[in-house]
């Protein structure tokens, strides 16, 4: 639902995107330009923010939503990193990061469901106006400051939700590439193990 131009893959023997699209995949290592990455960093600094503000001292829910936020963040930077030399680590941890923001949400539908508030339908006007604001490039907290800084907690936790959802949707998109590619190609870690392997193999005169 939060597909907004198309997203394509993006590496040296491919066409580079236009200036308006914003690639799934940038040059590995470059998790900066990354729409899921930045996502991800938006959800924290909100979750950071949302957690001291409407959860109470002590409540071990404040860390344990921070972390969650923050592995989803840590891991894409990481895997990102990671794809520079190994497809298969880029691809196992950027699937911890999607896990680690999965886990987030059902702590934020949490807080909803049991201070009986209610979770934003996906055509409600207020996720509309969610989506329309998660189209802005390049991705960034202070889109949201003067919510987070003015709202109650509920609003809050309902755009995080939201927000959460557009992350997890390129994560989504994210990993199928990667899994295409790390199938159809593997990383330098695994080309070089499959050329000790022919070497190993190769008989010798």
């Amino acid at each position: 639902m939060e597909g907004d131009g198309k997203n394509r893959r993006h590496g040296s023997d491919r066409k580079p995107p236009s200036s308006d699209s914003q690639p799934v995949l940038p040059p590995r290592g470059d998790y900066q330009t990354l729409l899921s990455y930045q996502k991800a960093e938006v959800v924290y600094d909100l979750t950071f923010r949302f957690a001291h503000k409407f959860l109470s001292r002590g409540d071990r829910t404040v860390d344990q939503m921070i972390q969650s936020a923050r592995l989803g963040k840590q891991n894409i930077l990481e895997g990102s990193k990671a794809g520079l030399t190994s497809k298969e680590t880029e691809l196992k941890l950027t699937s911890v990061g999607r896990a680690s923001l999965e886990e987030l949400l059902a702590d934020y539908r949490d807080y909803l469901r049991v201070r009986d508030h209610a979770i934003w339908g996906k055509d409600s006007k207020e996720a509309e106006y969610v989506r329309k604001l998660g189209r802005k490039k390049p991705h960034s907290y202070e889109h949201y400051r003067e919510f987070v800084e003015t709202r109650p907690g509920e609003v809050i936790a309902n755009i995080a939700i939201c927000l959460i959802h557009q992350a997890n949707y390129l994560l989504d998109q994210q990993l199928r590439h990667l899994e295409q590619d790390f199938l159809q190609e593997g990383g330098l870690r695994e080309r070089m193990t499959q050329a000790r392997l022919a070497h190993r193999n190769c008989p010798k005169h």
